[in-house]
């Protein structure tokens, strides 16, 4: 089954999470409304939740029980990308206006922070103190992560090591507890929810790559901001610290980055942009990415044979070889 015929498979159980998401985000306050609901407006992959439903097919598939995991998760997927969108100074997210371009970086941040409140104000329906010490956990590594990235933006010395363990708390841990608490939350088995974990996990490894190649080559119609955005706002992703190992371009490459850092203005990086697609550092990121996949389709093992198994290898593929 292909990832689009997956999606229209799950469609009616996606809508009840779209439509629930609508519902939690509302405020009295029209505005507020109108922030949080901009960028749900604007679509996504939808993949935290998607895991969500998938994970809990094996226990006791309940939609009533896992919106209220699918939901919260995507709520601070979403209240994340509102405050990066302010810490990056991005004016375009999946092909549109951003909440702090098109209101301004105060009314952002503080719709950011009332989607982060609105998604614990769904997940406390549930009463398993397991299921939010999972979430908050993750919640107090992400923020470790985003800090991390600002501590090392244009930080052309940082160690591959130090990159991958950024990630996972940026990105990987959301995926990993999505997939994690789906099956937790239905009551199925430890060692499917540990397996679950593991699979989220490199899945959310391979995503992040794929997200950091994807800037760098892909289009702006097909990602939905300028190629080239990571590097503007000093942000050195994989592809880049592989690119930098190349002695036949790394001072070139580093005359370039310092350019764009000493600039006042938003600059072009596509100078910089062609010295990494030129490299080795992409090849060595796909194949870094395909890796993490092999690690995640090797998790789905061993676990029973119903579909959903399937369809999360499905996806995997896909994360990998996704062109948005």
């Amino acid at each position: 089954m292909k990832i689009m015929q997956l999606y229209a498979a799950m469609k009616s159980d996606v809508q009840v999470i779209e439509d629930e998401m609508a519902r939690s985000v509302a405020s009295e306050l029209s505005l507020l409304s109108e922030t949080s609901l901009h960028l749900l407006k604007a679509g996504g992959k939808r993949i935290r939740p998607v895991f969500v439903l998938l994970s809990g097919k094996f226990g006791n598939y309940s939609l009533e029980t896992l919106k209220k995991v699918a939901v919260p998760l995507e709520l601070i997927h979403m209240a994340t990308l509102v405050h990066d969108d302010v810490i990056d100074d991005a004016d375009t997210r999946r092909g549109q206006l951003t909440v702090k371009s098109k209101w301004d970086n105060r009314i952002a941040m503080y719709t950011g922070d009332y989607i982060y409140a609105k998604a614990l104000t769904v997940i406390t329906e549930l009463n398993n103190p397991k299921i939010h010490q999972i979430l908050s956990g993750a919640m107090v590594q992400m923020c470790i992560g985003e800090m991390e990235q600002i501590r090392d933006f244009f930080n052309v010395e940082q160690s591959v090591r130090t990159y991958m363990r950024r990630i996972r708390r940026k990105t990987a841990l959301l995926i990993a507890i999505s997939c994690q608490l789906g099956a937790l939350a239905t009551n199925a088995p430890a060692r499917i929810c540990d397996a679950m974990y593991r699979f989220g996990y490199n899945v959310g490894m391979a995503f992040q790559i794929t997200d950091d190649l994807l800037d760098l080559c892909g289009t702006e119609k097909a990602i939905g901001k300028p190629p080239g955005s990571d590097l503007r706002q000093g942000n050195i992703t994989l592809p880049v610290l592989y690119a930098l190992q190349d002695e036949t371009i790394r001072g070139a490459l580093l005359d370039e980055i310092a350019s764009i850092r000493r600039s006042e203005v938003q600059t072009d990086s596509s100078p910089a942009v062609r010295l990494v697609r030129s490299s080795r550092g992409i090849n060595a990121a796909e194949q870094l990415a395909d890796r993490y996949i092999a690690k995640a389709l090797k998790a789905l093992e061993g676990l029973p044979d119903v579909a959903a198994k399937k369809n999360l290898a499905e996806i995997a593929r896909f994360v990998a070889h996704r062109s948005y």
